[in-house]
């Protein structure tokens, strides 16, 4: 094989373009081959090093071929690499060359990297147990003596053929979703669609199986990725130095062969027989291409009624493959009700004869418990049956064909609705005459915008003639999830969560981007599977929105690709922006800027934003954090661009409506041109947090930050005082020595601060030329607990001194309590305070 290798790696430096790389991966294949048979540690060692040379050349070559590959393309082609393989795109049925073996006999062994199935990539119960790996004779007819010379009708029969229906189970390996995905879709496999004829070659058309490969080349048409995809592998299986298998095994026909291949070809697609887990809907959506749909039957609004009438028609006609899967059940329910728990069951028939629904459930693992339902205790267990009802029950089995076989059993729907999590249904693609499919790159928006779906992929999709359509988004797989995946330290619903969740949200948007998830119409549940679907009943030519949405995704870029499924054409394209022009700019909440809501004393000290508008327009406001748990809220007033202290209803222009958790969005249909203050609060005072404000509109608009009070300036406090029924005004003289810019600010820590009202005023002179220079809620008295402070005033040394001045703050609502104050002075330059004084004291 080292020679074969050499050979190859001489045809690059002879080759140029895409020739030169087709050699250059052919020679890594194989140095990475003869490095796994080498006959030595040092042999191989060098074999590997030889092998990352030819890597990089490839990569070198890959770099300097033109560009021409659209985006789409070549989000497929780079999807192609996988689990140290490539998968590439199928282009047509393989030819019977492609099957003939070399002259010389040598059987055929896949060049590339090996399926785990070693004793370092099992659980301890079957690495003990691993024997190697061994072609189909050697481990399914070892008692049989017979030469791959023979007829090849012969070897089929031995093989591929089928005496009655498979019985298929699963033993060692812990792939119950795949086993029970087979086991119910024998009749669409073999049966009216046959589809296994378009999914395993060499096919025998005649006879309607495959073909035995007296080479064991076996190449597989598998949907995967965004496309279907060629997958080569070899016959040989893991072998067991026991009675137990490693591969899917056919308890009606132990030695037929075509499950095991198919098997073993989706696990090289998933990454090896150390199966981290899946769902029979995702493995049979890989394996046949029929679009997979989870329904939830633990959802309080699902209507079992409508589930069954949707099923049953399908699975007559043969168009739907059933499964169901269970949940976590502890070791105690397992054991009195026989489920498994976080295990998948095939649905292997429907009936509704003799007045009641029935599903013919079964266990796909080998030697498993049986389910023993509520129904069964009642004392409907079929055995139990008589007269007409046991004719029926022996109707049910003789259709199809599993008579009395371990495992399976009759239950009610309701049982099943009952003790089940999930039903994976598998609909024919066929029953849509037209699908589309869009591939798309997602790099997960980090930080600031997460809370929002702002940078989420988003599509426009119309309907010209309206009705039924069927959304699918497949995530793609990739080398890092699976990783990941292993790494489970407990049950498998936790390795599926480690890999996060994704749904599909429908707007009413008119094709345009949306912001946050609000007012959709509909939105569908956040699945840990890597397809979710949506089934939209659509208004004839009404454009909607798409949004693809996640939570806790753990990598930082992804790819899709998005299928519609519809009876009349659709045209689908990327969601346009509502606005011409954006304008974002990133903030925090910090300890001096997290001020809180409009009822805290310290709502003046939030980040504020000067809004210059030139025309009129509309506007739309998003303000959206880097913690989903924080509460936010925008106020849009007429400020002039400068910093606010509270909002009053008459100077509100917009605002998000309620505090929402993450992000909030103000859409404003018309404002007028002008300058406007745009106040971002959290909640709760010292909530801290990053967050992104993001203004949209159709002219250009400018959106700068306002300096914080304290800015540039000094803070002075002044000495506390306090408020009570017989101090209700208190006052204490300030100067300057030269002019100064300030403003006033009080709060207090009364627990009484929602019913204390309070007002504050820099006043000068005395007696009957006394005026008022600036006051706090234009000279109205206001609640202490939204904190109050003046607007800002010129203090000039020359008045204070002839005439004086002073801050004045009063009281009413003090009730028999005391209550502390404390104010503060923002200024330019220091200002001078005296003591506290009633006003009696220095009236006169």
């Amino acid at each position: 094989m080292e020679r074969q290798a050499r050979d190859a790696e001489a045809l690059v430096a002879v080759s140029t373009g895409q020739d030169a790389l087709k050699h250059a991966i052919r020679a890594a294949e194989l140095f990475m081959a003869a490095a796994s048979h080498a006959a030595t540690k040092a042999d191989a060692n060098r074999l590997r090093r030889k092998c990352g040379e030819l890597i990089d050349r490839a990569e070198q070559l890959k770099t300097a071929l033109p560009s021409t590959l659209t985006a789409e393309e070549k989000i497929l082609r780079d999807a192609s690499s996988l689990h140290g393989n490539v998968f590439p795109q199928w282009k047509g049925e393989p030819s019977d060359k492609e099957f003939d073996g070399p002259s010389n006999g040598e059987i055929y062994v896949y060049v590339g990297s090996l399926l785990r199935c070693s004793p370092s990539a099992m659980p301890t119960t079957q690495a003990s147990t691993f024997a190697g790996w061994r072609r189909p004779m050697d481990v399914l007819a070892p008692d049989l003596d017979y030469h791959l010379e023979e007829p090849r009708e012969s070897l089929d029969t031995l093989f591929m053929k089928s005496h009655k229906i498979p019985d298929l189970v699963q033993d060692m390996t812990t792939d119950c979703s795949v086993v029970a995905g087979l086991s119910a879709a024998i009749k669409i496999l073999t049966g009216k669609h046959s589809v296994l004829s378009s999914i395993i070659y060499p096919f025998d058309y005649s006879q309607g199986r495959p073909h035995f490969s007296p080479r064991g080349k076996y190449i597989l048409r598998l949907n995967f990725n965004g496309c279907s995809r060629r997958v080569i592998i070899d016959d040989r299986l893991p072998d067991s130095q026991d009675e137990g298998k490693f591969f899917v095994v056919d308890r009606s026909n132990p030695r037929l062969l075509w499950p095991a291949l198919l098997e073993k070809a989706y696990l090289k697609v998933r990454g090896g027989y150390d199966f981290p887990g899946s769902n029979s809907g995702t493995d049979l959506w890989v394996l046949t291409g029929w679009i997979p749909e989870q329904v939830f039957l633990q959802k309080e609004d699902l209507d079992i009624n409508q589930v069954w009438a949707r099923i049953k028609a399908a699975h007559d006609s043969q168009d739907v493959v059933i499964t169901i899967g269970t949940g976590f059940i502890s070791a105690e329910e397992e054991n009195a009700s026989g489920l498994v728990g976080e295990h998948d069951y095939a649905v292997q028939s429907l009936d509704d004869s003799g007045g009641e629904r029935r599903l013919l459930v079964k266990n796909p693992w080998c030697g498993g418990p049986t389910w023993t339902p509520a129904s069964f205790s009642a004392g409907r267990h079929p055995s139990r049956e008589t007269g007409q009802d046991c004719a029926i029950h022996q109707k049910r089995e003789a259709d199809n064909g599993l008579e009395d076989a371990p495992g399976c059993l009759w239950a009610t729907l309701e049982d099943v609705a009952q003790n089940f999590e999930s039903m994976y249904l598998n609909w024919n693609p066929n029953l849509f005459q037209h699908r589309q499919d869009h591939h798309f790159q997602w790099e997960i928006t980090p930080g600031c915008f997460a809370s929002s779906v702002v940078r989420n992929p988003q599509f426009a999709i119309v309907s010209p003639a309206g009705g039924l359509v069927w959304v699918l988004v497949s995530r793609h797989f990739v080398d890092a999830e699976l990783e990941i995946a292993r790494r489970r330290t407990t049950n498998l619903a936790a390795a599926s969560r480690q890999l996060g969740f994704m749904s599909i949200i429908v707007f009413d948007s008119k094709g345009n981007r949306v912001q946050i998830v609000d007012g959709e119409t509909y939105r569908g549940p956040y699945v840990d599977s890597p397809q979710t679907l949506a089934r939209l009943e659509m208004t004839a030519g009404k454009w909607y929105t798409i949004v693809v949405d996640q939570h806790e995704f753990p990598l930082s870029k992804y790819t899709f690709t998005l299928s519609t499924f519809s009876h009349g054409l659709v045209k689908l394209q990327k969601a346009s922006e509502a606005m011409a022009y954006c304008e974002e700019f990133e903030g925090a909440w910090k300890k001096r800027t997290a001020g809180g809501n409009v009822t805290c004393a310290t709502y003046f000290t939030n980040p504020q934003y000067k809004v210059s508008i030139p025309k009129s327009t509309p506007l739309s406001i998003l303000l959206s954090t880097d913690n989903s748990d924080t509460h936010v809220h925008v106020d849009l007033v007429w400020g002039h661009g400068k910093r606010v202290s509270s909002v009053k209803v008459k100077e509100l222009v917009a605002s998000t409506g309620e505090y929402r958790r993450g992000s909030a969005v103000a859409d404003i249909a018309h404002i007028d041109p002008g300058v406007y203050t745009l106040v971002c609060s959290t909640f709760d005072a010292g909530h801290v947090a990053k967050f992104a404000l993001r203004v949209s509109s159709m002219v250009p608009v400018t959106l700068e930050p306002i300096p914080a009070e304290a800015a540039g300036r000094l803070r002075a406090p002044l000495g506390p005082l306090t408020l009570s029924r017989g101090t209700q005004r208190m006052q204490a003289p300030l100067s300057v020595q030269w002019l100064t810019r300030a403003s006033v600010m009080v709060s207090t820590n009364s627990r009484y601060a929602s019913t204390l009202l309070l007002r504050l005023s820099i006043v000068i002179g005395r007696g009957q030329d006394r005026f008022t220079e600036a006051a706090s809620g234009e000279g109205e008295f206001q609640a202490a607990a939204a904190g109050l402070r003046t607007p800002e005033f010129d203090m000039e040394p020359q008045r204070s001194d002839s005439v004086g001045m002073w801050l004045l703050i009063e009281g009413m609502g003090l009730g028999d309590e005391e209550h502390l104050v404390q104010a503060y002075i923002f200024s330019d330059s220091p200002v001078q305070v005296g003591p506290w004084e009633t006003i009696d004291e220095i009236w006169h």
